[in-house]
């Protein structure tokens, strides 16, 4: 195999891809949350009036456990979707009146993962594993 082959290029791009996103989510902005769980869980955005903590769980399931599996490839179509309805929820409800500059970055994470639920996970991936 070549690099320079167009399979294993593409496949370094899911790759690239799936890390880049899926791991500065985790990194970036799950990470922090979940370490500052008790200061947030009063305070925490309710888009949908399910509470604050119950909408901060389900926030730090995506961005933590889904971001994680998106970066190692496990399940990753599956696990992209909390993603995407957590940056569409960002992107539409919390922020939907803000100036697109404020809403940029969750709209970029929002069209990475939708990238990454169509295109798969890519053969560097725990998926594409064979044990047989």
């Amino acid at each position: 195999m070549l690099i320079n082959s167009e399979p294993i290029s593409e496949d370094f791009g899911h790759l690239l891809l799936r890390v880049g996103a899926g791991g500065t989510m985790l990194w970036q902005h799950g990470w922090p949350k979940l370490m500052a769980f008790g200061e947030r869980v009063d305070t925490f955005a309710d888009p949908f009036g399910l509470g604050p903590a119950f909408s901060l769980v389900l926030l730090l399931i995506a961005e933590v456990v889904c971001a994680a599996l998106v970066v190692l490839g496990l399940w990753t179509r599956i696990a992209v979707i909390p993603l995407i309805i957590a940056m569409a929820v960002v992107v539409f409800m919390v922020q939907g009146d803000a100036a697109f500059a404020e809403k940029e970055l969750a709209a970029v994470y929002l069209m990475a993962f939708v990238a990454i639920l169509f295109t798969g996970s890519g053969r560097f991936s725990i998926d594409r594993i064979s044990f047989g």
